[in-house]
């Protein structure tokens, strides 16, 4: 006799005393081997429910078994062509849709007007996509959609109104789309890939990045139990703050040396950057910069108060937790705002500055001593290249965007050093920038204290769970370290080549229309077909990172310490300073990547004439190599047609096809185009966003 047995995971303790039969019980695994010969009165109730479902659900698997082969006996109505041609037909016919709609033509349409040869030969196709990915992106779209709404009345509601329900604004959030949602998804992903256990295959900056989350997730909550202690032992060799007595031995250029060293904007930005006008060399760059909130209007206009406001409590949270006393740090942090207002006052508006051709100027540190002498610039340029093997002379080339606003913020920082409560309120805005960079270092009562002026900027008050936090933040200080991570896990196969493809058809159709456009003369339109040639697409993320040394090589001089949260964030100020200054002497990197692999986003390059997608938002539903064509263009396709078209916007075209500063639009065409855009301008300004027109300061970005 057969001595067949079953398995059955315990469900309760007393069930270990039945197990006398053949077959004993396995203590360790938690399953008993029986004999096939059994009692039904000795059965428990749960035994005997459990045993009736197990039979009704085997006689179900039967009669579905049944009808299935009695379906795969049927003669194949679709032409005879298997599941796998059809799934070839999809990826190769983009213009066959997923199951919303079957009213199409069998025939695949040849797009027009690529050449019959680029048009695979469809015969036979079946006129609707039924591969799993069409069936699942399909049923995604039908949800997305309300179809109880009128589409002739609210096309919007129509197309997204499911959407829009099943997706309610989260908390901290004070938008919400398919940007974030795709951000949320790639989250996860490298949530797993970084929490799970390295080996000996991984990359050193791999398990640096991995140190880097742990030290952020800070399990054992060494960043509440130090509290305010790190800034303050860190600002001990910077200066006090907030500073309350007098400061006759205040020395500005001493203070703006030390801050500027870890990379902080006060009074203007500079850097190392592609020269405009010559995009073979690096070059320093400076700027006008020094406040504290994204733009100067903020400052400036009335309705805007209560976010000034917040700004102030925020200043004086962050005081208290320092160690001021909340009165006389409110005070003190009141004379910053009111340096910092007339910072803005002489801030040039963005919509300002998008012509580079007119802010373009180059000068000397000769040159820049004479516009701005509140500084011995010399001095400061060799401070900075100290962390370098670089020196500079007096003639050293500078490129200044903003010689006028260089000028007047000099005057205004020696009129204050005239006094002492000026250089009071200097001291102050000085530290407060350097204090509010830290504070997302720090313990929560300084992070929540941001949330004050987050909330007056954006509306929400909520925030995020730590370890989503914490990816977005290893993402940021050792991006292509995480980004090798993702890219294993998320972007295999032929992802890329199959996206280097579309973004050449994606050109193809752009060079194409460019005959139709009559009020475009021909010595242009072939400058913009030279441009559009020209053009470098990368895709997915830079070769450099799977390769374990030049990875390792890319973040050899961060130190990273699983229990140092803050020192890292320190430590991290310092290398990407270092980094950026010791591009001085080299050639500019054209493949070189300014975004993340996860990143959900993409963006265009004037000066090396690139566009660049990610990994991260080469996902779907922007992407997937198993949709069909129209699909993918339909959604990654204008995405890659945005970033390509910003190469011959406003401000792409005044860059020629190799990345230089060099307007080549005939004054004909632009008089043309202007002409063309005039309508659309008057159109816009007849909107209103409450109970104000839209501005005209939407004409430059035409």
């Amino acid at each position: 006799m057969s001595n067949k047995g079953y398995k059955h995971t315990h469900l309760e303790e007393d069930e270990a005393s039945e197990s006398s039969a053949p077959g004993a019980l396995d203590f360790d695994t938690g399953v008993v081997v029986r004999s096939s010969v059994f009692s039904w009165q000795r059965k428990t109730l749960l035994e005997r429910i459990l045993i009736v479902l197990c039979s009704l659900l085997m006689l179900t698997v039967l009669i579905m078994a049944i009808v299935l082969a009695t379906k795969d006996s049927r003669p194949n109505t679709d032409n005879k062509i298997s599941q796998q041609q059809k799934s070839q037909i999809c990826r190769e016919c983009g213009d066959i849709i997923p199951i919303i709609k079957t009213n199409y033509s069998k025939k695949c349409p040849t797009p027009s007007p690529a050449p019959p040869s680029s048009t695979p030969s469809c015969p036979g196709s079946p006129s609707v996509c039924v591969t799993p990915a069409c069936v699942t992106v399909a049923a995604s779209i039908y949800n997305a959609m309300d179809v109880t709404a009128d589409p002739c009345e609210d096309f919007y509601q129509y197309a997204c109104g499911g959407w829009v329900d099943k997706h309610p604004l989260p908390s901290g959030h004070s938008r919400w789309g398919t940007f974030n949602v795709l951000w949320q998804e790639n989250q996860i992903i490298l949530k797993k890939v970084i929490e799970k256990s390295l080996n000996k295959s991984s990359s050193a900056a791999e398990f640096k990045a991995q140190k880097y989350y742990e030290s952020c997730m800070d399990v054992n909550k060494t960043i509440e139990k130090l509290g305010a202690q790190p800034a303050k032992e860190f600002l001990s060799g910077i200066g006090s703050w907030p500073e309350q007595n007098e400061t006759k031995n205040f020395d500005i250029q001493s203070l703006v040396e030390k801050i500027k060293a870890y990379g902080i904007s006060v009074l203007f930005n500079y850097w190392v950057g592609v020269d405009d006008k010559n995009s073979t060399v690096n070059i320093l760059q400076i700027d006008q910069g020094g406040l504290g909130l994204p733009e100067r209007q903020y400052y400036l206009n009335e309705s805007d108060k209560k976010v000034l406001n917040a700004y102030l409590d925020y200043m004086t949270t962050v005081g208290v937790l320092m160690g001021g006393e909340k009165n006389a740090t409110r005070n003190l942090m009141q004379n910053v705002i009111a340096f910092e207002t007339e910072l803005a006052n002489i801030t040039v508006p963005s919509e300002e500055r998008r012509d580079e051709e007119k802010i373009y100027q180059k000068i000397s540190i000769t040159d820049l001593q004479e516009i701005a002498p509140f500084l011995n610039w010399t001095r400061f340029f060799h401070k900075m290249m100290s962390v370098t093997n670089i020196t500079l002379a007096a003639d050293e080339p500078i490129v200044s965007f903003s010689s006028d606003f260089l000028g007047k913020m000099s005057a205004l920082v020696t009129s204050k050093l005239k006094t002492l409560d000026g250089k009071r309120t200097l001291h102050n805005y000085l530290l407060w920038h350097m204090v509010s960079s830290l504070t997302s270092f720090l313990s929560k009562p300084f992070r929540n204290a941001k949330k004050i002026l987050t909330e007056a900027l954006s509306g929400t008050t909520g925030g995020e769970e730590l370890w989503r936090y914490c990816i977005t933040d290893t993402d940021d200080v050792l991006g292509m370290a995480l980004g090798a991570m993702f890219v294993k896990e998320a972007f295999k196969g032929d992802s890329k080549q199959r996206a280097e493809s579309m973004v050449n058809e994606i050109k193809d159709a752009f060079k194409k229309n460019l005959p139709r456009l009559s009020w475009m003369d021909d010595e242009t339109r072939q400058a913009a077909r030279d441009k559009a040639n020209a053009v470098i697409d990368l895709i997915g993320f830079p070769s450099y990172i799977s390769n374990h040394t030049l990875l390792n090589e890319e973040y050899k001089d961060l130190e990273v310490s699983a229990g140092e949260y803050f020192k890292n964030n320190i430590r991290n100020l310092l290398f990407v300073v270092r980094k950026d200054l010791q591009t001085l002497r080299s050639k500019p990197k054209k493949n070189e990547w300014d975004m993340t692999p996860p990143t959900v986003n993409a963006y265009y390059t004037p000066t090396k004439n690139e566009i660049v997608f990610p990994a991260g938002i080469l996902q779907a539903p922007f992407y997937d190599i198993d949709f069909p064509r129209s699909l993918n263009f339909g959604a990654m396709g204008v995405v890659m047609g945005h970033e390509l078209t910003h190469g011959f916007d406003d401000q792409g075209r005044e860059f020629d096809k190799y990345g230089n500063l060099h307007p080549w639009w005939n004054n004909q065409s632009i008089i043309n185009f202007q002409n063309r855009t005039k309508c659309i301008i008057d159109q816009y300004s007849q909107y209103k966003v409450g109970d104000n027109h839209v501005s005209h300061s939407s004409v430059p970005t035409m």
